[in-house]
């Protein structure tokens, strides 16, 4: 169930779906066991449930060996029939009572699991929102897909202790006092013999741990080392570093093999011991239990009762162990999670939450002395990385000084800032879906705005080219798309946000120079009017620009048109190495930018 709303944006208010979901709530960060009784805090109600049915499952396979005992010694050594029909009647509606509940008891428990697992992915979600573009700066997408992938399922099943975990605890105390009015003595044994079997179980679990988190590190770090690997494929084969790449995966793969093998020693030996010990426990309360019966002290009934519920005592046991493991394999994710959790976001606001200026206001940047005058495309020229800084502190994403209108952008409500002045570059993440979806991904425009937008950016063959048109999937960063294509996507659907000031940091340095060119006076036509900001070294979109603006050491140096700045030594050796180094880099690349 949804809730519609309408928000203003810069083509009028435009609906917003606002799901009905509960509230994440703010978790607790301040460690791991802080955290993981967050999530149990977090579904008070469906935990106890999950306790209570957990509990009653425990206590029901508990007395089937009472009313077993009480068949042999009421019915069958008395040779009473009406006695032994009667509680065999009873144990077969215990054993259906029994299996209602652990039916509830299992339902319940795959609640708790889903909403810690779904609540977990919400924190995370909402806390890359905030983290916003300093996300892939700081955490690498191989870590960021393990802690999705995995992480978030351990840290769930660390809540299974809620339910059998309490139960068995719960049927570890009923079967110590049944045993109590059948023998003192194997009472003692049963109430000292568990925890015996946790001392000498624990040794293993601390170390299993300390494996696993090193495993866990080394899987992360090799994961994301494959996920940038796969992602820069192509780079690392025009560059030769291809094999270079290959035998640090190969390393780090041996290294993680090598963990691999300590945690699957530890494990063997934790389930191999884990698994033994309680049936060597079993048979000798066992055997005490028919030494007594021997000597007369207990009765057969008893003896087979006390058998029973020893073998039954094994499944709580088994769970406190499996539990635990649980416990161990759930911390370590929920380490890795903290870890992204309490990234701090860059401090690039105030907090003020100021709205912003009106509509045609002037963007200074005072660091590098850079002007944008509204209305007119304006383009920064370096020879280094420059320009690119001062787009991220123009649009920001990094703290700066920058002043709009003459209030200080820092204290400018963020989500004002992200609707009015919009950053496109070639790293702008390209989600997975039908490629009207991705150039629009709100719903907002028609068939034809979309295809005004596809022509301005030069984009009108990548739909052609498809077998459905804008219907057609484009794979996540658009890995179905050549590099030209997904550059002049990017740079439509920027285009079709029409956001009041637009930021683009090298939008054709993919595509051939008659592409390019042709772009270049689509996109001055298009934004006229409209406040523009493009980062390049370009000379065919250099001189469509307004205003050309050259850096030199991140500082302005000179401000003109494109034909006066070409008198300067500087700006026409920039331009002119910068064409050169398109051609060559370019090469035999047709607009789409692929070889031919």
């Amino acid at each position: 169930m949804t809730e519609t709303t309408g928000v203003p944006g810069p083509w009028g208010t435009r609906p917003l779906l606002r799901s009905a979901l509960p509230p994440t709530g703010d978790p607790d960060l301040r460690g791991p066991l802080h955290y993981v009784w967050w999530l149990i805090a977090s579904q008070p109600w469906r935990v106890l449930r999950g306790s209570f049915y957990g509990t009653l499952w425990m206590l029901g396979l508990v007395f089937p060996p009472y009313l077993l005992a009480r068949a042999i010694d009421d019915g069958l050594r008395a040779e009473d029939s009406h006695a032994l029909v009667l509680w065999a009647g009873i144990a077969a509606v215990a054993a259906v009572a029994t299996a209602t509940v652990s039916i509830l008891r299992h339902r319940t428990m795959s609640l708790v699991r889903t909403d810690a697992a779904h609540r977990t992915m919400r924190v995370l979600t909402r806390h890359s929102t905030v983290l916003g573009a300093s996300l892939s700066r700081r955490v690498s997408s191989g870590e960021l897909s393990t802690v999705q992938a995995s992480d978030v399922l351990r840290i769930a099943n660390i809540l299974t202790l809620t339910g059998p975990g309490v139960g068995s605890v719960v049927a570890y105390a009923g079967v110590s006092v049944l045993l109590f009015t059948i023998s003192p003595l194997l009472a003692v044994i049963v109430v000292l013999g568990v925890p015996v079997l946790a001392a000498v179980v624990g040794p293993l679990m601390g170390r299993l741990h300390g494996h696993q988190t090193v495993y866990r590190e080394h899987q992360g770090r090799t994961t994301a080392l494959a996920a940038d690997i796969v992602s820069g494929l192509r780079v690392l084969c025009g560059i030769g570093g291809r094999e270079h790449f290959a035998r640090r995966y190969e390393d780090r793969s041996r290294e993680l093999l090598h963990q691999g093998y300590r945690v699957s020693e530890t494990t063997s030996w934790f389930h191999a011991v884990s698994a033994c010990l309680p049936v060597v426990f079993l048979g000798a309360v066992t055997w005490v239990a028919a030494r007594l019966a021997v000597d007369g002290q207990i009765t057969v009934g008893e003896t087979v009762a006390v058998y029973a519920y020893v073998a039954i005592l094994i499944l709580p046991v088994f769970f406190l162990i499996e539990g635990a493991s649980a416990v161990i394999e759930g911390l370590v994710s929920v380490r890795r999670t903290l870890r992204l959790l309490t990234l701090d976001p860059p401090p690039t606001g105030s907090g003020r939450d100021l709205p912003g200026p009106e509509e045609g206001a002037e963007l200074v940047e005072p660091v590098s002395g850079v002007r944008v005058p509204p209305g007119l495309t304006t383009a920064l020229v370096s020879a280094d990385t420059g320009a690119a800084d001062v787009v991220d502190r123009l649009g920001r994403y990094t703290a700066s000084d920058t002043r709009w209108g003459g209030i200080p952008l820092r204290d400018v409500e963020i989500g004002e800032v992200r609707r009015r002045v919009l950053v496109s570059d070639n790293e702008s993440y390209l989600f997975a879906g039908a490629l009207r979806e991705v150039l629009d991904p709100h719903g907002d425009h028609t068939d034809a705005e979309i295809g005004t937008a596809l022509h301005v950016a030069g984009a009108d063959d990548v739909v052609t080219s498809m077998p459905d048109g804008l219907d057609s999937a484009v794979e996540p960063q658009g890995r179905n798309l050549s590099g030209g294509q997904r550059q002049r996507v990017r740079l439509a659907r920027a285009l079709l946000f029409d956001p009041e000031v637009l930021l683009l940091v090298e939008p054709t340095s993919a595509v051939d120079a008659h592409t390019e060119s042709t772009i270049a006076e689509r996109l001055h036509e298009a934004r006229s009017g409209r406040t523009t900001v493009v980062a390049g070294t370009s000379p065919l979109l250099l001189d469509r620009a307004d205003l050309v603006v050259l850096l030199v050491d991140g500082r302005v140096t000179a401000v003109g048109t494109h034909g006066e700045l070409l008198d300067r030594p500087d700006y026409r050796t920039l331009v002119f190495r910068g064409a050169s180094d398109d051609e060559n880099g370019r090469g035999g690349a047709d607009d789409e930018g692929t070889p031919r």
